[in-house]
C-alpha cells in the first residue's frame, strides 16, 4: 500500500482538515482566569467513531461520542488540547505514538453535544 511521505500512513486515509487548539487562561482583573482556545495548527487526519452514549449533566440530556483520531506524528499534542472540524469540537482525552517510530499519532477523543 502507497503512503504519505514515507510515514507508513496510507494515502487517502488522512482526508479530513482539522484545527488543533490550545487552552490559554487571560486574567480577568478580579483575581481569575477566563479560558479561551487559541489555534496552533492545522492537520489532515482520519477521524473514527469508537462508541456514544447520553448521560444527564445539570438536569439536561447530553450526547457524547468518543473517536480515534489518526495524524501524522508531531511534537506538542496533549491531552487537555482540543480539535476542531468546523462547529465539531473534540476534546482530546489521550494521546499515543502507537509503535514508538515518530510516524503518527493517535488520539482518543470526545465529542460532546449538549
Amino acid at each position: 500500500m502507497a503512503d504519505i511521505n514515507g510515514e507508513g500512513v496510507p494515502v487517502g486515509t488522512l482526508r479530513r482538515r482539522l484545527v488543533l487548539e490550545a487552552a490559554v487562561a487571560t486574567p480577568d482583573g478580579i483575581g481569575g482566569a477566563t479560558q479561551a482556545f487559541e489555534t496552533v495548527a492545522a492537520l489532515w487526519a482520519q477521524v473514527e467513531w469508537l462508541s456514544g452514549g447520553e448521560h444527564w449533566r445539570r438536569g439536561r440530556s447530553e450526547q457524547a461520542a468518543t473517536h480515534r483520531v489518526t495524524m501524522r506524528w508531531r511534537t506538542g499534542v496533549d491531552a487537555g488540547q482540543r480539535l476542531r472540524d468546523g462547529e465539531r469540537l473534540f476534546d482530546i482525552r489521550a494521546v499515543a505514538d502507537p509503535d514508538g517510530s515518530r510516524r503518527r499519532l493517535v488520539c482518543h477523543v470526545l465529542e460532546s453535544t449538549p
